[in-house]
């Protein structure tokens, strides 16, 4: 699974006169584990925005599977199969699990289709509870979004993602917010998740992906500082310096 399944070329960004990100390229081969960590500022989250199709570059490209998808709507992009799971949880909450994941399911499979035979409804209700099992919400079936525990809508978040079965899931602070305890559950749930596919992440506690992902992406000041193992990004003298404050 060597092949290259995400490229970022050249890729800057541009706010007015401020340059958030400056010539930053980067690839992912498919099959990996992997996490664009940064200080504050680095531009991680600009690089995820440009990466999952949420904004267009300034200058350069992004290739998924060698085709260009810079500027794609993002409808285009589900379609592809990629998936994002954002910082801020993105689920209905006044519906239960299972109906977040079924209507997740029914715009991937039947979008607009009213004519639908009854056993594809059967299909899909049966696609959700998959899914739910999948990230370990299947007690939870009938319980409303709203009234779930943060790291329970995270993984609802990530369950209505895995609708269209992606290629590639981007996660951006897939831990936030949550306490130790969820977030065993989530790095359990996302190593689980990245043996079946590719998962790229954004996040910013150190030791949690030092522990998780086999590949790291340093940004700093919006450009490209460093790429390697977790044991060579730490024996790493600049990123000593400008990330851990040693040095």
């Amino acid at each position: 699974m060597s092949d290259v399944i995400l490229e970022a070329h050249k890729v800057g960004k541009r706010f007015g006169r401020f340059q958030a990100l400056n010539d930053v390229s980067v690839r992912f081969p498919a099959g990996e584990l992997c996490a664009i960590i940064g200080p504050n500022g680095a531009g991680k989250s600009t690089f995820f925005n440009i990466l999952s199709g949420s904004l267009a570059p300034t200058t350069g490209r992004v290739l998924f599977r060698g085709d260009d998808v810079s500027n794609l709507p993002q409808h285009e992009y589900a379609r592809r199969g990629i998936a994002k799971s954002f910082q801020i949880t993105n689920v209905f909450k006044q519906l239960t699990a299972h109906e977040n994941v079924r209507v997740a399911v029914q715009m991937r499979v039947s979008r607009f289709d009213f004519l639908s035979p009854r056993s594809r409804l059967v299909e899909t209700s049966q696609r959700a509870d998959t899914l739910l099992e999948r990230v370990g919400l299947a007690p939870l079936r009938d319980r409303l979004a709203g009234d779930m525990a943060h790291g329970q809508q995270r993984a609802l978040e990530v369950a209505m993602a895995l609708a269209p079965d992606p290629r590639l899931l981007l996660m951006d602070e897939p831990t936030a917010g949550m306490s130790p305890e969820e977030t065993v559950v989530m790095m359990d749930l996302i190593r689980t998740l990245a043996a079946e596919r590719t998962v790229i992440l954004v996040e910013h506690k150190m030791k949690l992906v030092m522990g998780l992902c086999t590949r790291l992406i340093v940004l700093h000041h919006g450009e490209f500082l460093a790429d390697g193992t977790p044991e060579e990004i730490r024996a790493n003298d600049e990123v000593r310096r400008v990330y851990l404050g040693q040095g």
